[in-house]
């Protein structure tokens, strides 16, 4: 009978699914575009899966900040959605797409930094070579994968998602057939290996900013949001979307900065370690991503309901998409936990490369059992985070991952590196540290609802 009744209801659970579900597919293509290049490249050579983890995991680290503060135009837009302000809009969409501009311009100066960054790592040298490849090119699509992000919150702050993964849909299609033939050399491609991936995943990120504009700046928008008429800097707007978007940039960036910290570490540790801990990770990736777009559905649905007045119906729709949140990570962690080898050997090399493999498949088994209790600890945390963003709390987000990654992965794994006692366990010890921290805290302030009385829209 509840369940009926939540099923129905206003920001219920009928509703974060009709919302959410096209960007949990979105989700779902992003990873399968990430997923299918580690294939491609373990298939390749087992350096090249070794070095495409660390090298992408930093160049994300680095659009990790810009991403954070880009994609918080999509609150500014669902609560001027819900506040019936539609003319502005199209502002808040140009304050978003002047921060891409020169965010992009920094992304793409990395490449000259890409050598000394990775010289920190200490890893073998063949997978450094190959690590400092795939960075370049990697940050040279930072600027396109802003724009097409920040141009598609105009439709999915405003509750239109379909788009959104109609168009991300067409970037993997895109992205695969063009990955596999640039990595291995089909037909009239050269065979580029690892810069192969790279240059598939920089055009597959041009593509949505193209397709979002062309669907954005169009006439009939131009008369509701005032999409191309609003183009100008707006001090004031600016200033508010600077207030609450940098610290989720900066959020964002922190834990990032954790996760690359770890990622490194377990670099040094071993190169099997490291292709299993990638595995792992990549596996994690494409079970967890629908849950980055519920993520994304609890923002959208909390802010339009901030943007009305309505607090309570906020409340409501964090709760619906927890539960669904749940329902779906429990039985993909029995999933890691019974059958952790058909999930592994996607990734297994070709031809004489395969004898290789065969400690990558020991270690990456042990892998899955701490990935079952991440994921369903990551779900709470991002559920319950994505409910404090809709509303504005991100000064509080940004200080508690900045805590917890301190304090929880950092500052441990340091002590144990200073001792010689950094092993694989106690490195994803760390890391199931990071994410229990983050569930409990954000499910302890949520509950408590200062972010209920927060006002981000100008009134």
């Amino acid at each position: 009978m509840q369940f009926m009744e939540r099923w129905k209801a206003d920001n219920g659970y009928r509703q974060a699914l009709v919302l959410g579900l096209p960007l949990v597919i979105s989700m779902i293509s992003s990873s399968i575009m990430t997923f299918t290049d580690r294939i491609f490249l373990g298939s390749y050579s087992l350096e090249a899966l070794a070095a495409s983890l660390p090298a992408s995991v930093a160049a994300f680290l680095f659009l990790s900040f810009f991403f954070g503060v880009a994609e918080y135009v999509g609150v500014f837009v669902s609560q001027y959605t819900g506040a019936t302000k539609h003319e502005r809009v199209g502002a808040a969409l140009w304050q978003g797409l002047w921060f891409c501009v020169p965010s992009g311009l920094f992304l793409a100066a990395l490449w000259f930094v890409a050598e000394p960054l990775f010289a920190l790592a200490d890893h073998p040298p063949e997978v450094r070579e190959l690590e400092v490849a795939y960075f370049r090119v990697l940050t040279l699509g930072g600027g396109p994968f802003l724009v097409g992000i920040c141009l598609s919150c105009f439709f999915s702050g405003r509750g239109m998602t379909k788009p959104v993964m109609v168009v991300n849909m067409a970037a993997v299609a895109l992205n695969i057939p063009l990955d596999y033939c640039l990595i291995n050399g089909i037909g009239p491609f050269p065979e580029l290996g690892i810069v192969g991936a790279g240059i598939a995943t920089l055009v597959s990120f041009t593509l949505p900013a193209v397709c979002f504009a062309v669907m954005t700046f169009t006439r009939a928008n131009e008369e509701r949001f005032r999409v191309r008429s609003a183009w100008r800097i707006d001090r004031d707007l600016f200033g508010r979307f600077m207030r609450f978007g940098l610290p989720g940039g900066v959020q964002f960036f922190v834990d990032m900065f954790a996760i690359t910290f770890f990622v490194f570490v377990v670099g040094r540790i071993g190169p099997v370690e490291l292709a299993a801990t990638n595995v792992a990770v990549s596996i994690y990736t494409l079970a967890f991503m629908p849950m980055i777009g519920m993520h994304v559905a609890t923002s959208i649905m909390v802010g339009q309901a901030m943007g009305r007045g309505e607090p309570e119906q906020a409340a409501y729709a964090t709760k619906s998409v927890l539960h669904i949140a749940l329902v779906y990570m429990a039985p993909m962690g029995v999933l890691f936990v019974a059958f952790p080898g058909p999930f592994i050997e996607l990734f297994q090399a070709r031809g004489d490369a395969a004898r290789d493999f065969a400690p990558v498949l020991a270690s990456g088994t042990v892998l899955m059992r701490y990935l079952a209790a991440f994921c369903l600890l990551d779900a709470i945390a991002i559920t319950y985070m994505g409910g404090l963003k809709g509303a504005g709390d991100t000064r509080f987000i940004m200080l508690t991952m900045a805590g917890a990654s301190l304090f929880c992965m950092v500052g441990p794994l340091l002590v144990l590196g200073h001792f010689g006692s950094v092993g694989i366990h106690a490195s994803w010890l760390c890391l199931l540290a990071y994410v229990t921290a983050l569930a409990v805290t954000f499910m302890t302030r949520f509950r408590k609802g200062p972010w209920r009385t927060l006002r981000l829209i100008d009134e």
